[in-house]
């Protein structure tokens, strides 16, 4: 087993953010270090991304066994890594970032390169807050079990399947870099798989967060003549229209569907992304698409949410909604970091506040109450 000890404690316990329940706040608790297993990195934590999925989680509107600790999009370094892991480019010391869908590498979609729809993620992961041989590598000092979301990035250290690491050059800004694994490879699946996005078609964003906010950078990467960003609030729409949205739309001022459908000549845009989830902008960026367009879902709805299209409308316009979760971690997250260092992603506009760990019930908060413009990271700077 390789080792570093790197710039932190030498101690074997850690600093993690724990949820005992639903509808609680997180609570801070020294726990001990995780150890990696075969095929598995420790990666000293650098900072995790504020996602909305948690705080879905959080408030029980997706469920997920508790106590957990969540967060699941990180950056950091790689501390140790597991018996027998085939290293390549992540060996000790190296800076990576880790994505939230880590493939088991081997189930019958990771074989045929739909990383996205990796079995045992969703049934182990997602479901029972373990990682692929049934174990949870999380424990409080009496050895009780804490469930993982994804790597469970709230803390000092994670582990995380090597599958779900890809390595970042030098001079990233490394905190920065976090939301790559989320918001980033969110974004790219949605423009690049899922829209099959191509040069001079037109483009409407509901909801200029962390996720939306980087489709709009990707789709003008892209090629898109137009694009309109379509939010609630001065400030979210400005960030977006310096992130290249041509047209801002203030849902709270104007009808959206309207004003989409005006600003693209009375047809529509070719390819409407929601990425909030909500029943009422699902049901907005379907009327936004123009006949024969494409509407991409990526918002996560609470519980059981379900939205209404009228059927005659879908099929007699040839409209398709297409549900995009995630992307291809093993290629497109290699993608998303070339991305960045190309221009296409701008992490200093994306990234718009940091918080240290001691303070992420007030990022969630925030979070909540709409007061953070595209992504926030927690970050582990500071710590004792």
């Amino acid at each position: 087993m390789t080792t570093s000890t790197g710039t932190r404690s030498t101690d074997t316990s850690m600093l993690a953010a724990v949820l005992e329940a639903p509808d609680r706040p997180l609570e801070l608790l020294r726990i001990p270090r995780p150890v990696p297993r075969q095929g598995e990195a420790l990666v000293a934590v650098t900072a995790c991304g504020v996602c909305h999925t948690d705080l879905h989680v959080m408030r029980g509107e997706v469920a997920f066994p508790t106590p957990a600790v969540l967060g699941h999009e990180i950056s950091g370094t790689v501390a140790e890594l597991g018996p027998d892991t085939p290293t390549g480019e992540l060996t000790v010391g190296r800076e990576v970032v880790g994505a939230f869908i880590m493939p088991c590498g081997t189930c019958p979609a990771c074989l045929r390169g739909r990383d996205d729809m990796c079995g045992p993620f969703f049934a182990m992961n997602r479901l029972n807050g373990t990682l692929y041989d049934g174990q949870t590598r999380l424990h409080r000092a009496d050895g009780r079990p804490l469930a993982m979301y994804s790597m469970a990035g709230f803390a000092e250290y994670a582990v995380v399947p090597v599958t779900a690491l890809t390595p970042v050059p030098a001079g990233l800004d490394l905190e920065s870099a976090a939301i790559l694994g989320c918001a980033g490879m969110t974004a790219y699946g949605a423009v690049h798989n899922a829209a099959r996005l191509q040069a001079g078609e037109s483009v409407a964003v509901v909801a200029v967060g962390g996720v939306g906010s980087s489709i709009v950078q990707l789709a003008r990467a892209a090629g898109a003549a137009t694009v309109i960003a379509v939010d609630v609030g001065a400030d979210k729409l400005a960030a977006a229209g310096r992130l290249g949205a041509d047209h801002l739309v203030d849902s709270r001022t104007v009808d959206p569907v309207a004003a989409v459908r005006e600003l693209t000549g009375g047809r529509g845009a070719d390819v409407v992304f929601e990425a909030l989830g909500l029943p009422q902008t699902f049901q907005q960026a379907v009327g936004m698409v123009a006949d024969g367009g494409r509407m991409v879902a990526v918002g996560i709805g609470s519980g059981a949410a379900a939205a209404s299209i009228p059927i005659t409308h879908l099929v007699r316009r040839g409209l398709q909604v297409i549900g995009s979760f995630g992307a291809r971690t093993r290629v497109d997250l290699p993608a998303v970091v070339a991305s960045t260092t190309a221009g296409s992603l701008s992490l200093p506009e994306t990234v718009t506040r940091r918080y240290p760990l001691t303070a992420v019930n007030e990022a969630f908060a925030d979070l909540a109450a709409g007061r953070i413009q595209g992504r926030a990271v927690i970050t582990m700077a500071g710590l004792p």
